[in-house]
């Protein structure tokens, strides 16, 4: 039977940015990604943004490998000549009445050292963003708009530099725990075949739950069972191209872990709104409702007075793995067996900012290391 030192299953940016990490540490390692191509789903359906770190409790590792995860994408992309688009974000109080509400996420910005975090005035808004209500504001100058197919890629191409094995149309359809380490079984069209690697790191995203109980864990007892929620979104009318250049973020709603919809840039400058918040079923249906215009209309116009509800073209929409709890928020999961399994769950927002950092993280622990704490409430007490 063939041995691969270390398999790596998943091909977003944290399954690729990890492959990275492992080759370029001189360990044999294969990457193993049952699509077509990498960075297809999860990793490139969102809003491409990669953010600053404010809004995650100090000490979870959202926080921590968000604000590294930032700093280390924005050199690889540079590196790498994958597009990023450091244009700055803005979070927005629309009344006098929201205003204090800028103060506690200002004051998490800062314990988190997200760089060059800092409140201004109405009269700096206008200047920044002349089109744009509101009464005074946040501004993050280091939040950028990233390639995230293009950097997940780029990672990739870098690890098979290293040495490292990347296959696409790979599905994994076997776990087992083998004397030797973990037996890997994968189909690639007709084919099939086993194979044994001392260490298996799990970056399945929207599945990564699955995986782990293919692995045999118990995803319950362990706090890896995950939720899927959608976001939708919807594009302004071109005719408005030009009217904001930073990212327009409001003041987040209480009590969720979402940031309300905001106005988002891709890497041509382009206005889009979103993401909203859609729990769905476990079925991958990317389709988009026109009638959800409304509801975006009505959030997004509050800091937008030019906007017209005829400016909203339903556009796409991504699916992202949350971890199942009734809980406002819930951080990263990294679970070590102890005996070479590494499994990984609810990675969404910011895992495309955090992929570089979490990978880190993640070689080390499939090198032997004990894994990372995810933040409780209780922890903050």
């Amino acid at each position: 039977m063939v041995s691969i030192e270390v398999t790596i299953v998943g091909g977003g940016i944290l399954g690729c940015a990890t492959v990275d990490a492992v080759a370029r540490s001189g360990r044999p390692v294969v990457l193993l990604e049952k699509e077509s191509h990498l960075a297809g789903a999860t990793t490139s359906r969102n809003s491409e943004v990669a953010h600053g770190g404010m809004y995650y409790p100090s000490g979870s590792l959202k926080a921590e490998y968000c604000v590294r995860g930032r700093r280390l994408l924005k050199a690889f992309c540079d590196e790498a000549g994958v597009r990023f688009n450091e244009c700055g974000k803005l979070i927005v109080a629309v009344n006098d009445d929201e205003v204090e509400s800028l103060e506690p996420l200002l004051a998490r910005g800062i314990a988190n050292g997200v760089e060059g975090f800092r409140r201004i005035d109405a009269l700096e808004l206008r200047e920044l963003e002349p089109d744009i209500r509101a009464v005074a504001g946040l501004l993050s100058p280091h939040t950028g708009v990233v390639d995230a197919e293009g950097a997940s890629k780029a990672f990739a191409r870098r690890a098979e530099e290293s040495g490292a094995m990347v296959m696409t149309s790979a599905e994994v359809i076997g776990l087992e725990r083998v004397a030797e380490g973990w037996r890997v079984s994968v189909r690639r069209g007709d084919e099939t075949w086993d194979h044994v690697s001392a260490a298996v790191v799990l970056c399945g995203g929207l599945f990564a739950d699955d995986l782990a109980l293919m692995a045999g864990l118990d995803v319950d007892a362990l706090g890896l069972r995950q939720r899927w929620v959608k976001g939708n979104y919807f594009s302004v009318d071109p005719r408005h191209h030009g009217r904001a250049s930073h990212l327009i973020y409001p003041i987040p709603p209480r009590g969720t872990d979402t940031l309300g919809v905001h106005l988002c840039l891709d890497l041509a400058g382009q206005m889009r709104l979103g993401p909203d918040y859609e729990p769905v079923p476990r079925l991958e249906d990317y389709a988009v409702d026109p009638d959800r215009a409304e509801s975006f209309f009505a959030g997004a116009s509050r800091f937008l007075p030019w906007l017209e509800p005829g400016d909203l073209q339903p556009t796409m929409s991504g699916i992202r793995p949350k971890i199942d709890t009734e809980e406002p928020f819930a951080d990263y999961r990294i679970h070590a067996t102890g005996d070479g399994l590494v499994a990984t769950a609810g990675i969404d927002s910011p895992g495309l900012t955090s992929g570089a950092a979490l990978a880190e993280v993640l070689a080390d622990v499939a090198a032997g290391q004990e894994p990372p704490l995810s933040w409780t409430p209780e922890a903050s007490s």
